[in-house]
């Protein structure tokens, strides 16, 4: 066995073209062209526009190399791509290997009669993807989001890519992952299925061995695991054909578990196949030891859709993932691991791999492990039909889902595989299930009467409808062909249809009784943050509301004429449909009207983290019912307008620092009906909380009406109600606008949390201009600031002028009289002074 990496250097030009340029390989045309000042940022202004001819432009890639003379004594030689992007013909030495069109598959060809000693070329010829699906939406009509370059669907390709209601019509071209050469002999390792058997406290962990071999004769293959404290286990076993089984017990295993419920132990999985002496093939994996079980049961409310890790019921906390950069190939390891790293922080322990982008690549999921990150994992189809009915796009399809089931079932944080996003929703609210002909006929018939046969063919069904076909298709695939893929090549993950769905094809997708839900009545049905409590998801996978990305983010794509927000660019970085003009509507409800720019930017990231909080301490109040929270969306592929909650740059929104509120592991919340306020404690963890309540009814210049404190018991892993206050004696129409309810959570002498219950919108609350006390303190390389205030401070806005950090907490409340602590690292290269000197506080009242 012997491999040579063929990434690196190579060339590339526009096709028919004989102008050949560098390449970098993994890459695309897009960053190739960007590298080389041949095009502007597309993510700068509206230069999106200028630069779309690529995508419809034809691209040829070509490397001259020289195979190794290991690589050229091997019995059989394969010319291995990890991922093409996506429709391509690949030839070596003028010879044509084969044709390619789907960015999720791997290609190989065995190349050994076609490869020379010396100089080779290998060129890799790719099609426009935009000028593709165009032309087959010409010939059948699939339908997709209004957002995007029309025929996606036609193409096994990431359809977010074509454009979405956050994204650009940016599709890539190019050669997205590794390629290589691979020399090989005697056999190799096809497949390895590795599977663990829990029982009484001992786990066997067994490796099922595919194998495609060349040459007759014994070989031996072995199995090392070595332990999270370096201890190591081996097994062997002989093969004599081209499947075997390999396994071990493992003793006192130290057991994965998801962020904030245990340690994310790892182990290292090595198999090894040899003839003799000599290493033939060899994998190595990273395996956590856990089960996850997809419990629904009946209960009074239906059917229960709960995540169990290792016997304990999980209140999945998290949010949807789509691909981090429209551009996939620039994004670093460190960029990667710092959003991964930020979803832990907050708390997250579930990813929902939304099924507009891609299957993820492994550093992805090496991380979630890492980081105690569940997986959520669509397969790649989403808010569209897909012609399943056609049998090569179907073959096309199986292959891809094969491989990546086999690639990725063994990830300690693989939970649920899932058919699809929305598309079953699609079929049965969006108007999928009907011939568009039937509405627009009628009306053409009495223009036209001729055209009254075309009507009555239709209702008497002479020919089945195509979109009948379609959904006879989808019902077929999702519902029956992928989940029996499913579980034969991964019985141990639950498969789920559709997110949302109820289990039940085209009917109430979106049940409160049974299954996952999406609810986006707040933003499309512009209905107020309030309706969210009238809601009882058994799941509730999809949900969220817009903001705008952070100040400094807007800088970088428009001029200072630009930042207003019904601006030509302000609106060309925003895809959702009147998506400004809802956060301004929302605004209008809650808070003042906005001063300047910078207040109406500052006020979205408050409204977005607001509405979110809103819907999620109300669910976690009722998780006896329901089980989980995932919110729309953690990430941002350009700077734009949207529902993320870590914008393009990795800049932290409000509602980040609010999720990592929300979603601690014990969550105060007050459900505010006033004048009454009910005091919650949400406990996700295993063991019992006790501690104290300390609660004040003030003033917003902090005078006391009335206070207390109580002792407090939250049993484990559910939520408990603390108190239930009526403040109808002290609350009237005279003092409620100024009168706030102050509750703080102590453990000892620890202060957990606070919230802040008010009486009226924020817009009603008489708010002072605060007097901020702060002290600045150098603890290692941080900075400790320690903020005060002489009245109410609504949530407070902390910023190092001149450089992106992170805090320990932000766009928080500071009653009067009380003390903050928050803290962030010292920029590097910076002084404590100069850190101390760039620090600048805003809070609600500098919005108006």
């Amino acid at each position: 066995m012997n491999i040579q990496s063929l990434a690196g250097k190579w060339q590339f030009r526009q096709a028919d073209t004989d102008t050949w340029m560098p390449a970098t390989v993994p890459g695309g045309v897009h960053t190739d062209l960007l590298n080389l000042g041949r095009i502007p940022d597309p993510f700068v202004g509206d230069n999106e526009l200028d630069v779309m001819w690529v995508a419809e432009t034809d691209w040829d890639y070509s490397l001259t190399f020289s195979p190794s003379a290991e690589i050229l004594q091997g019995e059989n030689i394969f010319l291995v791509a990890d991922g093409l992007d996506t429709i391509a013909t690949v030839y070596i030495n003028a010879h044509k290997l084969g044709e390619v069109n789907n960015q999720f598959r791997q290609w190989q060809w065995e190349i050994k009669d076609k490869l020379i000693a010396g100089e080779n070329t290998l060129r890799i010829e790719f099609s426009g993807p935009s000028t593709y699906v165009t032309h087959l939406q010409q010939q059948r009509r699939m339908k997709g989001v209004s957002q995007a370059i029309e025929g996606g669907p036609h193409m096994r390709k990431a359809p977010c890519q074509f454009g979405w209601d956050w994204g650009p019509m940016l599709p890539p071209i190019g050669i997205w992952k590794d390629i290589r050469l691979e020399a090989r002999g005697i056999a190799r390792l096809q497949d390895i299925h590795i599977r663990q058997t829990h029982h009484d406290g001992a786990i066997t962990l067994q490796a099922w061995l595919e194998l495609e071999r060349w040459q007759p004769g014994a070989l031996q293959a072995f199995l090392k695991v070595t332990d999270p404290n370096g201890k190591v286990l081996q097994a062997q076993e002989n093969l004599s054909s081209t499947t075997g089984r390999i396994g071990l017990d493992i003793e006192s295993p130290n057991l994965w578990w998801p962020n904030g419920y245990g340690p994310q132990s790892l182990y290292q999985v090595e198999v090894k196949l040899n003839s003799g002496n000599e290493l033939v093939d060899q994998k190595t994996y990273q395996v956590g030891l856990r089960t996850i079980d997809l419990v629904q049961e009946e209960d009074e409310f239906g059917k229960s859709f709960q995540f169990v890790v290792n016997g304990i019921p999980i209140f999945a906390k998290g949010s949807n993932w789509i691909p981090a950069d429209s551009f996939l190939t620039r994004f670093t390891d460190a960029r990667l691991e710092k959003l991964i790293a930020d979803a832990a922080a907050s708390h997250q322990n579930m990813l929902r791999v939304w099924g507009g982008g891609i299957y993820e690549e492994e550093r992805f999921y090496d991380l979630c492990d890492k980081y105690g990150i569940l997986i959520w994992q669509d397969f790649i189809f989403s808010c569209s039909i897909y012609p399943l009915d056609d049998s090569n796009f179907f073959e096309n399809v199986r292959f891809e889902i094969e491989e990546n089931i086999r690639r990725l079932r063994h990830r300690a944080s693989l939970a649920l595989w899932c058919g699809n996003n929305e598309m079953e929703w699609g079929w049965e609210s969006w108007g999928w299930q009907k011939n568009p002909m039937e509405d627009q006929l009628p009306q053409l018939v009495q223009q036209i009467p001729q055209l009254g046969f075309l009507l009555e063919a239709i209702k008497e069904r002479d020919l089945l409808p195509d979109w009948e076909i379609l959904k006879n298709a989808y019902d077929q695939f999702f519902h029956h062909t992928l989940p029996e893929w499913v579980a034969d090549l991964d019985p141990d993950t639950s498969y789920w249809p559709s997110s949302p769905s109820s289990y039940t094809p085209f009917m109430d997708a979106n049940s409160q009784k049974v299954g996952d839900a999406h609810y986006w009545e707040v933003w499309h049905g512009r209905k107020p943050f309030t309706a969210y409590r009238k809601t009882y998801p058994r799941f509730m996978s999809e949900f969220g509301f817009q903001a705008f990305p952070t100040l400094e983010t807007i800088e970088f794509y428009t001029q200072p004429q630009d930042r207003n927000l019904t601006s030509y660019i302000m609106e060309h970085h925003q895809r959702g449909n009147h998506g400004n003009g809802l956060i301004i509507a929302q605004m209008t409800d809650t808070f003042r009207m906005p001063k300047d720019f910078t207040a109406w930017i500052y006020l979205s990231l408050i409204l977005q983290a607001e509405g979110i909080r809103y819907g999620v301490e109300h669910w976690r109040r009722n998780m006896h019912r329901v089980s989980g929270t995932l919110y729309w969306q953690l990430n941002d592929c350009w700077p734009v307008a949207s529902w993320a909650s870590i914008d393009y740059f990795g800049r932290w929104k409000a509602l980040h620092y609010a999720a990592r509120r929300f979603y601690a592991p014990v969550l105060l919340s007050i459900e505010d009906k006033p004048p009454q306020m009910e005091i919650n404690i949400s406990n996700d963890t295993n063991t019992d909380f006790e501690g104290s309540l300390h609660w004040s009814l003030e003033s917003v210049d902090g005078q006391v009406l009335d206070s207390g404190s109580l002792q407090v018991f939250a049993g484990s892993l559910s939520n408990s109600i603390i108190h239930h206050f009526d403040f109808a004696g002290e609350i009237s129409g005279e003092n409620e606008h100024e009168t706030i309810l102050v509750c703080e959570l102590w453990q000892g002498e620890t202060k957990i949390s606070t919230s802040l219950g008010t009486f009226v919108p924020n817009k009603h609350i008489p708010l002072q201009q605060p007097k901020f006390e702060s002290r600045v303190e150098k603890v290692e390389t941080s900075l400790q600031i320690h903020l005060t205030s002489d009245t109410l401070a609504r949530f407070v806005e902390m910023k190092l002028k001149g450089a992106d950090t992170t805090f320990s907490d932000n766009y928080f409340d500071i009653p009067a009289g009380r003390e903050v602590v928050v803290t962030c690292p010292i920029p590097s290269g910076w002084t404590f002074k100069e850190a101390k000197d760039a620090l600048r506080i805003y809070s609600l009242t500098d919005s108006y």
